[in-house]
């Protein structure tokens, strides 16, 4: 077994496991080599089967990965994650993680385990990136069980390679199509989606206060998961300016309060406006799209019309530059502008970029996305 010592403040401490049994104590001297030494001496009163009760701080038995899995989802997942969370989490321990690691000692699942559970899990016809959800779920778990000083070692866990996900986005005939082939409600979510990009809980969590029909401003503050209100993925509240079409759409019927979109003003349920979709494509004669991929759609025409991908990741709430990436093949237009204008001076008097507020991002957007209107 590898000695472990660590310093904490000005005193060294050790911390090992014999048995299958933790041991925590201070050492009487106070430098590296005196905490191994006395780790040492006290492995070996332990091998002669002497008692170390005196010497010791602590003992605790080692937990299966299921029992520390189910404290670990009561008292961390359940106060740290949102409610979508704390579901797929749920889903991911008891069909997958449980069931492959539960009997094992939280210490005994080593490396080759995880290579293992990958292997398999492929086998079974899972996709990489699933298997990488799961992944990370473990690695999430184990790693608050050495924060919690249950183990002291962590095994390594790569992610699988994934291929770039691939972007499904409708061209603007298809729009046109689909929104054809949609009538009331369900025609005005299609245009909403089309022209804001809204994830599908942020649609139908949207209330008529969250519209600004002066300013025509869409505040995006609140998300629907499985019958849950919470807030948006990225945690934040952003603002959409609104084209004229989607403003004049919405104000003819604009309430003081309530939802926009509703079920007998009850919260829409996501597989029955998935199913209303998926008869509107059938309609329009069109493959089955899903609700992201309206959202794939408004962010990769703004890209096409060399609309800056920073204004694109604020319009879209995301929370990370290289998510909002995956569309930067798209603006090819926009680097090859940036690019040439080198031309315009050798670079004796080249400016500096600097990080745009966030505040001007807005101002940016309003401007930029009214080049949807010329194209849709």
């Amino acid at each position: 077994m590898n000695m472990s010592t660590y310093k904490r403040g000005d005193k060294w401490w050790i911390r090992f496991r014999f048995n299958h049994l933790r041991y925590f104590k201070c050492s009487p001297e106070n430098s590296q080599i005196g905490a191994r030494a006395y780790e040492a001496s006290l492995r070996q009163k332990l091998a002669r089967g002497e008692s170390i009760t005196e010497e010791q701080k602590e003992i605790t038995p080692i937990p299966t990965f299921k029992d520390f899995s189910e404290k670990w989802f009561e008292v961390y997942v359940k106060t740290n994650n949102k409610f979508s969370e704390i579901g797929n989490k749920r889903s991911l321990l008891n069909a997958h993680l449980n069931p492959y690691f539960g009997k094992k000692q939280l210490d005994q699942i080593t490396n080759l385990d995880i290579e293992s559970y990958k292997s398999a899990k492929l086998q079974t016809g899972l996709s990489r990136k699933s298997v990488n959800n799961q992944l990370i779920v473990l690695n999430k778990c184990l790693r608050t069980a050495q924060d919690w000083e249950i183990i002291i070692n962590l095994p390594k866990i790569k992610l699988l390679k994934v291929e770039p996900q691939k972007i499904d986005f409708l061209n603007i005939n298809e729009c046109q199509s689909l929104l054809d082939n949609c009538d009331g409600q369900l025609k005005e979510m299609v245009l909403l989606g089309l022209k804001t990009g809204l994830r599908f809980g942020e649609l139908i969590a949207l209330q008529w206060p969250d519209i600004n029909f002066q300013s025509r401003l869409l505040t995006v503050q609140k998300s629907i998961s499985r019958g849950q209100m919470g807030s948006p993925k990225s945690n934040k509240i952003r603002y959409v300016p609104l084209l004229n079409d989607v403003s004049q759409t919405l104000s003819a019927r604009a309430k003081s309060d309530g939802f926009i979109f509703s079920n007998n003003n009850e919260p829409l349920v996501q597989c029955a406006c998935i199913q209303r979709l998926h008869k509107a494509c059938e309609r329009a004669g069109m493959r089955n799209i899903g609700w992201h991929t309206l959202r794939h759609t408004f962010a990769s025409h703004l890209a096409q019309n060399s609309v800056s991908i920073l204004v694109i990741k604020e319009l879209l709430g995301h929370a990370d530059i290289k998510t909002t990436m995956r569309y930067s093949h798209l603006t090819q237009s926009t680097v090859r502008g940036a690019i040439e204008t080198l031309n315009r001076n050798s670079g004796d008097n080249m400016e500096t970029v600097l990080e745009i507020p966030k505040s001007k991002l807005l101002s940016i957007a309003s401007q930029e996305i009214n080049l949807l209107q010329k194209t849709q």
